[in-house]
């Protein structure tokens, strides 16, 4: 690559080029944040690893602390990366890659660790080449601990004195040329979340015969087979968009995407991380998710995927991670010791939050670092990264990991002062802009609203929604019998209390599971997890002991009746749905409550489930002999190809859908005609109103033309329901019955078709019945009354 040169060095100081890499017609620009650096130096590479640097350019630095540099005779896909000298360690003269040259100390005053020895890549680099985990390393005789500093040693060879330009992720120039289709700005109101991984979506092999498996299902009919190579890849979930779309959902959350840590081989457990909570780089999507390996082949394929959502109508959601990073902590409680390869060896003052010692903190988050939004440059790193994905990856919206950290200020206190540090800022500058930026590009920003050091639901500016902690755990203890009524009433009517003033009922995001914790199937199945267990199914270390899970006493029949309470609810609430992938047909993890580690097929949307009336009696099919889920659900009382729960899984999301009244946007508001929905709360007499202690209660949701009675019995006796009259002109309808005895119509009849009820229904023991209004039959033909 001699034929590479720099263009118009004089003007690099002056010049304006945003950070990153960007190429044109007339170059390459590259533009990396390091304001305590005395020198840095762009490298590039003609090779992912193995190779030494074939050109370098010493780039410029300007006012805004920014180091420039333009090139020209590159191609775009390029590889670069960077080495960085500084206060603790000064360019000398004679230096190169390996060498002690200049060496001062592993950190500066501030805290910097700069190490001209260690490569750097661009932390806002669009696609890296691998992460730090990478096999590959091994075959090079090298594993990530080439990467830290310090003076212990490796192999004789002090860590700090390892020349990493060999074997550090490359940063890949991209050009943005492709196009995501136009997205379909579905109201809050409306969203009913689908929270999965890439890989949990369609990497086990029953994905390959889905549109065999889904045949007899109604409505299903567009869903395909996914090809065997696009299984567990962007491409292959860009296919499931009609299953999703069918199912009765429109959004679909992917967890982390964003380049992580994990070795390819899971190799070791704390290296397998399946679930991508270890953000490398804010801007490059996981390679490994990616059928399209080749440089830039990520990104298209990214591209291309949510154009398939946005095709059918539907919108894609990024759980993001900006509370920490990959980069890790202090090794061994080693201040010296780091294992940084883009943002602290860059400016680790300014991005990460330390001690009056320089250790890095990670108080809020437990992951070894915690980042430092008392920072500009940390919060511009956010915002040039959601802007990233909106603008140029079409993305719809955020979920963010312990969001709260966002709005700590480390700067407003003493770096040692923990009570102090543990505040909470809802004005924090960070959280306004991100509110701001989702108002003007239409899309949905949701925080995790706690982390270590606090619980913050409710508390977030106005403009985020929030998932509700408070929703899981009331609706939780309610249906395992509790009695804890005020709470659970709350929750249904979308939690007034914390989020009447921040936007609408649409802000709360109502769920009672998510990946982390049981899921539904195992909520109902297990008194405690279940984590210390052979793969594929664990081991798995963490996770909560406190999951408010209650294993029905053994009884599989109730635990599927139990399964459809627990859809009812959540569809019937105000505020936006959410659930996990599988949750609709019954997946099982078999009591493991944490499988962050886990790259397991047992761990996968097992399709097969779908086709049968016992969908926990399936094969595994996860290529380990043996391996067999735990059948707590038994035999759905329906016809063998059926799977009960699915089908009313699929009425329930499908239902909300279609009536207004179930996608409110205020509270007591009807959108767009502006008429009052109430949600009102009756005994089962009709006299009173529910007290704490109770275990039964009546749901008027009380709406104009469209009324519904959701009758709850969360006791173990038959319970009689008392309901006022229709109106005039009306009928109520059985829409729904979650009882066994409804199992041969999948606990569900069409609207219209359910059979006319009066005054008062026998709701049975551990069920839920829903009453809707219509029109009176016209009287041409006979319509059966349900008696009690």
């Amino acid at each position: 690559m001699s034929y590479v040169i720099a263009l118009d060095e004089k003007s690099w100081p002056r010049a304006e080029w945003p950070l990153g890499a960007h190429p044109s017609a007339e170059g390459i620009t590259f533009a990396v944040y390091a304001p305590a650096a005395t020198r840095v130096q762009l490298e590039i590479y003609p090779e992912a690893m193995g190779v030494a640097a074939s050109n370098t350019f010493l780039l410029a630095k300007g006012d805004d602390d920014i180091w420039r540099g333009k090139v020209q005779g590159l191609q775009l896909n390029a590889l670069y990366a960077y080495r960085v000298w500084g206060p603790n360690w000064p360019y000398v003269d004679g230096w190169e890659p390996g060498s002690e040259l200049g060496f001062e100390a592993d950190f500066d005053e501030a805290g910097n660790r700069f190490n001209p020895n260690k490569a750097l890549f661009d932390p806002y680099a669009r696609e890296v080449t691998h992460n730090v985990y990478s096999d590959a390393l091994l075959d090079l005789g090298v594993d990530d601990g080439v990467f830290g500093t310090g003076d212990d040693e490796v192999d004789g060879v002090p860590r700090r004195l390892i020349d990493t330009g060999p074997y550090v992720p490359k940063g890949v120039v991209i050009a943005s040329t492709a196009t995501v289709s136009p997205r379909p700005h579905i109201p809050g109101e409306r969203a009913a979340i689908y929270e999965t991984s890439v890989e949990q979506l369609t990497a086990h092999p029953s994905a390959a015969r889905l549109g065999e498996l889904l045949a007899r299902e109604p409505a299903f009919g567009d869903v395909v087979d996914i090809p065997e190579q696009f299984l567990g890849t962007y491409k292959g979930a860009g296919m499931m968009a009609p299953y999703l779309k069918a199912l009765g959902f429109t959004t679909i959350e992917l967890l982390p995407i964003h380049e992580t840590n994990a070795s390819e081989s899971g190799r070791e457990t704390d290296k397998s991380n399946a679930w991508g909570y270890m953000t490398l780089d804010f801007f490059a999507p996981n390679r490994s998710y990616a059928f399209d390996q080749s440089l830039g082949g990520p990104t298209r394929e990214f591209k291309d995927m949510v154009s398939a959502f946005h095709d059918h109508g539907l919108e894609v959601y990024l759980d993001v991670v900006y509370n920490h990073t990959a980069e890790g902590g202090n090794w061994n409680g080693d201040a010296a010791v780091t294992g940084f390869t883009n943002l602290g060896g860059f400016a680790t003052a300014e991005y990460y939050q330390m001690t009056s010692a320089k250790t890095l903190v990670d108080g809020a988050t437990g992951t070894g670092n915690q980042m430092n939004y008392s920072s500009q440059a940390a919060v511009d790193l956010v915002l040039d990264s959601l802007m990233y994905w909106t603008d140029d990856m079409g993305v719809d919206g955020f979920r963010f990991d312990l969001a709260t950290v966002l709005g700590r200020k480390p700067a407003a206190a003493d770096a040692d002062d923990w009570t102090a540090q543990k505040r909470f800022f809802t004005d924090h500058p960070l959280l306004l802009a991100i509110a701001h930026m989702a108002s003007r590009r239409r899309i949905e920003v949701i925080a995790e609203a706690w982390d270590l050091w606090g619980y913050e639901v409710g508390n977030f500016p106005r403009g985020w929604g929030e998932w509700n902690g408070r929703y899981r755990d009331a609706v939780r203890r309610f249906s395992k019998g509790d009695g804890n009524m005020t709470d659970f009433l709350d929750m249904v009517n979308g939690d007034y209390h914390h989020f009447h003033d921040s936007g609408g009922a649409q802000k709360t995001i109502n769920f009672i599971d998510a990946h982390d914790g049981f899921n539904l199937a195992d909520l109902v199945s297990y008194q405690n997890k279940v984590n210390d267990q052979p793969f594929p199914f664990g081991p798995s270390d963490g996770g909560s002991d406190n999951n408010l899970s209650w294993d029905s006493g053994g009884d599989q029949s109730l635990r599927r009746q139990r399964l459809r309470n627990l859809w009812t609810i959540l569809f019937m609430s105000r505020g936006v749905p959410m659930v996990v992938a599988g949750d609709e047909f019954g997946r099982t993890q078999n009591g493991n409550n944490n499988p962050w580690a886990l790259h397991s097929l047992a761990m996968c949307n097992n399709y097969a489930a779908v086709a049968t009336n016992q969908p926990q009696a399936i094969d595994v099919d996860a290529g380990v002999e043996d391996a067999i889920y735990h059948d707590n659900l038994g035999k759905f009382d329906t016809e063998p190809h059926v799977n009960g729960l699915f089908r009313f899984a699929t009425f329930m999301a499908n239902l909300r859908q279609r009536h207004e009244s179930l996608q409110q946007k205020h509270y007591g508001d009807l959108i767009p005609d502006n008429e009052d929905v109430s949600y009102l709360f009756h005994t089962p007499s009709g006299d009173g109103y529910p007290q704490e202690g109770q275990r039964a209660v009546a749901v008027h949701i009380n709406s104009p033309g469209d009324d519904f009675w959701m009758m709850v019995n969360m006791t173990s006796e038959a319970i009689d329901f008392r309901v006022q009259a229709a109106e005039e002109g009306n009928v109520w309808r059985r829409l729904i019955d979650t009882a066994s005895w409804a199992e041969p119509a999948s606990n569900h009849w069409p609207e219209g078709d359910g059979m006319i009820v009066r005054d008062v229904a026998t709701v049975q023991p551990w069920s839920i019945v829903v009453w809707h209004q219509l029109e009176r039959p016209d009287g041409s033909r006979p319509v059966p009354v349900w008696q009690d």
